[in-house]
């Protein structure tokens, strides 16, 4: 259902590597999906592909396509976690977002749709954040985001809906940090927060040790409604 190829970077200099699935029909909308650290691998495929099943375009870009582009990493193992580390600490978000802009560009061209969302995991959670704050994205999920309680600041420039899935036993995101998103985010008229008692960072993976296969199926049913919601 889906391909790799290419679409123009923000400078319109480069290219950005992106998988993209295309539904049957037109698309009746977009969903951008931001990878967790472990690169556009078949799980993010996979993603991709049931988003495309449910007649919208999808589009996972290579987001460390600058220093290490078409890497492919598994999280149950131990090497490949290590090696995802180390990508994550050389990511310059604010580039991240440019991408995120270019593919919002893209999609509106050329695959004509009016609205797009984005889904994110992890690092991608983060960037589900950063979108609603920095860019006009129709709607925006953010499952198990890091570093969210550091960017409050810009909670007042996020003027579309923005939905955050916050495991509460997330080894990455202590409950001191989780307090601190929900004191910062549950004012918000824009932004609504779940939580998930007893889960850890990445239960909602498609395929690996980590998934917890009720509360992915609890996150993706919300998170399904929420966008056909406010991409309608």
């Amino acid at each position: 259902m889906g391909e790799m190829t290419r679409i123009p970077a923000y400078d319109g200099q480069d290219a950005i590597p992106v998988y993209v699935a295309t539904p049957a029909t037109g698309a009746k909308a977009a969903i951008i999906v931001i990878p967790e650290i472990f690169g556009v691998n078949a799980g993010i495929r996979k993603k991709c592909d049931d988003w495309a099943a449910l007649g919208y375009a999808a589009l996972a870009p290579d987001i460390f396509w600058r220093f290490a582009p078409g890497v492919e990493l598994n999280p149950d193992v131990p090497e490949q976690l290590q090696e995802a580390f180390g990508y994550f600490g050389q990511y310059d978000a604010d580039l991240g977002v440019q991408d995120i802009e270019a593919a919002i560009r893209w999609l509106r061209k050329e695959r004509g749709v009016a609205k797009v969302g984005l889904v994110g995991f992890c690092l991608g959670g983060r960037m589900a954040y950063m979108a609603a704050a920095r860019t006009d994205i129709d709607a925006s999920v953010g499952y198990y985001g890091v570093m969210i309680d550091q960017m409050l600041g810009e909670a007042h420039a996020i003027a579309n809906p923005l939905l955050l899935h916050i495991p509460t036993a997330d080894h990455l995101v202590s409950p001191e940090v989780q307090a601190t998103i929900h004191a910062g985010l549950d004012p918000h008229p824009k932004v609504t927060l779940y939580d998930y008692e007893g889960l850890d960072h990445g239960f909602a993976a498609e395929m690996g040790n980590r998934r917890d296969e009720e509360g992915a199926q609890l996150a993706d049913g919300r998170t399904r409604a929420f966008l056909a919601e406010h991409l309608a």
